[in-house]
């Protein structure tokens, strides 16, 4: 019982022993080392052409719209004498029959609704070539440049796995 017993124990204080060891040799949570600072600097590019680009937009309102009321039937140009006869033909002819009239909801037209639908243009951006070095490039920007734009070139070494 007594070896059994020493058995044990040298077997906890091995553990006990040997687990900073194991603990040193698991992955510890460490954040990746920082990339290295990048090669940045600005310049500017001649711009070739700035086109505006629009976004159009569609809108149906109801609007209300009133037409006369019938009018009365004109009067017969026998019944019709003297000026107010010659008056009555002169307007006849020169009102048109076909055009709807709009009137105001109080003098007592035939009013409804009718859906009219208009369209809005709206500039959302431009599109803006232009040049860096003999290189030709194409960016859509929020505003229009004017003759040249600011660019950022940056340079950075490209690494590969294989060590080349």
């Amino acid at each position: 019982m007594l070896r059994t017993f020493l058995a044990l124990t040298t077997l906890l204080l091995a553990a006990v022993v040997a687990a900073p060891v194991v603990a040193q040799d698991e992955p510890q949570d460490r954040a990746p080392p920082p990339p290295p600072p990048e090669n940045v600097r600005i310049d500017y590019a001649r711009v070739l052409s700035a086109e505006p680009v629009y976004q159009t937009l569609r809108a149906t309102s109801m609007v209300e719209r009133c037409e006369p009321e019938a009018a009365e039937s004109p009067v017969p140009d026998r019944e019709r004498r003297g000026l107010s006869r010659v008056v009555g033909a002169v307007r006849d002819v020169l009102t048109p029959s076909d055009e709807v009239e709009e009137v105001a909801r109080s003098a007592g037209g035939d009013c409804r609704m009718v859906p009219v639908e208009r369209e809005f243009r709206r500039p959302i951006g431009y599109d803006v070539d232009y040049v860096h070095k003999g290189v030709k490039y194409r960016s859509r920007l929020p505003y229009d440049p004017g003759n040249r734009v600011r660019v950022r070139i940056s340079v950075t070494p490209v690494v590969s796995a294989s060590g080349e």
